[in-house]
């Protein structure tokens, strides 16, 4: 029972980085899913789509992570951040514009892992992970690490 309240005490002093992985997670899913399914359908209209000048896949890899940007603001606004001293509409260009700088970083780690490190798939007997979706996933963990600190202390001040 003791061990019950240490663990509840600790998920209360620890609440916003909680809601911060869940709000990360949840934003994750839906940039793989959203650059699966971009990936799959892009490039039978666009076939530069596969490798424009060495960077493969970009308008997917930025399309799926722009919208799993707003998916983040949304969340971060809604249950994990309290707005701190700045206005909502500046609070959301800082968030943007560190963001951008994010996606940026995403595409670079991305095309490295892709080209380097994922170079073929990994089976898990059920499911196969593709060098792409193995390339996002990770990409957007070393990201993340570098965000919570940033938009804690800068876009929302608290």
């Amino acid at each position: 029972m003791q061990l019950y309240f240490m663990m509840r005490a600790l998920l209360i002093r620890q609440r916003q980085i909680i809601f911060f992985i869940i709000a990360g997670g949840l934003s994750a899913a839906v940039e793989i899913l959203l650059m699966k399914a971009f990936s799959s359908f892009i490039p039978d209209f666009i076939p530069h789509e596969r490798n424009w000048n060495g960077i493969v896949y970009p308008i997917s890899n930025v399309l799926s992570t722009l919208l799993a940007i707003l998916v983040n603001y949304w969340l971060s606004i809604r249950f994990v951040f309290e707005q701190g001293r700045h206005s909502r509409r500046r609070e959301f260009t800082y968030f943007m514009a560190f963001s951008l700088l994010s996606t940026l970083l995403s595409l670079a780690f991305f095309n490295l892992l892709y080209h380097k490190v994922f170079l073929s798939p990994i089976g898990f007997g059920f499911y196969t992970l593709s060098p792409i979706m193995l390339s996002k996933a990770v990409a957007i963990i070393v990201v993340s690490l570098v965000n919570y600190s940033i938009k804690k202390r800068l876009v929302f001040n608290g």
